[in-house]
């Protein structure tokens, strides 16, 4: 059996719970918050702060929760240091790769490669680049409109009908996503070049092994000087970047869609989602709404059973 682990805060832990609510077992370990059995996966929840999510469909379930993004700091509130990482990296010259929407119900997953150089780094932080998920929409938009003029970078969009197409081929959340990434730092690669940067920085939601096994097969695999860590925002400002931009094509895209639907679509994956979801159906019908949707989701079942209650 399949098994993904989450380190995470208990603030996290509660809002699991109550998003679980309708799926919690009685029966649980000793030591847990609560267990609760969705299709294809086990989720148990420990006081520890381990999230534990077991069966054929756990790496996705979990990918709804920002995977390794989300884990809870080290004792001291700093992210762990990757052994792997060059000392001087937040001082180099490089590519950093981030996604946007694996969580999310509604909308895309849009990934992007950034390319900042040294001598941009104190430019990047006047403009206000940081981590995208302790911005608003509003500065990341604002932000994002000056980073497309001053930084090459390669957005890649994956629309929720090739998603769901994908998923429904056997196609796991994470090999999407690493599809994505080296697709994207490939095309950047190819925009920048003769230009070489000094390494490439993914942010890291599985481990590296696995990340090139989902790539097994693929023509082109990009390989040289890429490194991977966790809380890749915080290590070098062009994951940031990339961060942001990802985030600003997502919240366009889901501009788009809350158009198509006729009422401003929710983000994430909680109750309201669910509440949208049933909206849709019963305007639209339910293949509309796996349109716009991550259909394998739980939030699909429940967004049924609202509209036919």
């Amino acid at each position: 059996m399949a098994n993904t682990v989450l380190q995470c805060t208990a603030v996290k832990i509660n809002e699991m719970k109550a998003f679980y609510k309708t799926n919690l077992q009685d029966k649980m370990p000793p030591g847990s918050v609560f267990t609760a059995k969705v299709p294809g996966c086990t989720i148990t929840a420990y006081r520890s702060g381990k999230v534990l999510f077991q069966g054929g469909n756990g790496q996705d379930e979990a990918g709804k929760w920002g995977t390794a993004q989300d884990s809870a700091p080290s004792k001291s509130g700093k992210p762990k240091t990757n052994p792997k990482l060059p000392a001087n990296i937040a001082e180099m010259s490089l590519i950093g790769s981030d996604e946007v929407g694996t969580g999310d119900f509604f909308g895309p997953i849009t990934v992007v490669a950034a390319y900042v150089k040294k001598e941009q780094i104190p430019l990047l932080k006047e403009l206000g680049v940081r981590d995208s998920k302790n911005l608003t929409d509003e500065k990341i938009i604002a932000i994002a409109k000056d980073l497309v003029s001053v930084i090459p970078y390669s957005l890649l969009i994956c629309h929720n009908p090739k998603y769901n197409d994908l998923q429904e081929q056997g196609m796991s959340q994470g090999k999407i996503k690493a599809l994505l990434h080296n697709r994207a730092i490939l095309n950047l690669l190819q925009k920048i070049s003769p230009e070489d940067p000094e390494a490439i920085l993914i942010d890291q939601f599985a481990e590296e092994s696995t990340y090139y096994k989902y790539l097994a097969g693929q023509k082109e695999i990009h390989r040289e000087k890429v490194l991977f860590s966790t809380k890749g925002e915080s290590i070098h400002l062009s994951v940031a970047a990339a961060s942001i931009l990802a985030r600003y094509a997502f919240v366009k895209e889901m501009d788009k869609l809350s158009s198509a639907a006729g009422f401003t679509l929710p983000k994430g994956a909680g109750k309201q989602v669910d509440i949208a979801g049933a909206k849709i159906i019963r305007k639209h019908g339910t293949a509309e709404l796996k349109k716009l949707t991550k259909w394998h989701f739980a939030n699909s079942d429940k967004a049924q059973k609202l509209a036919r209650g």
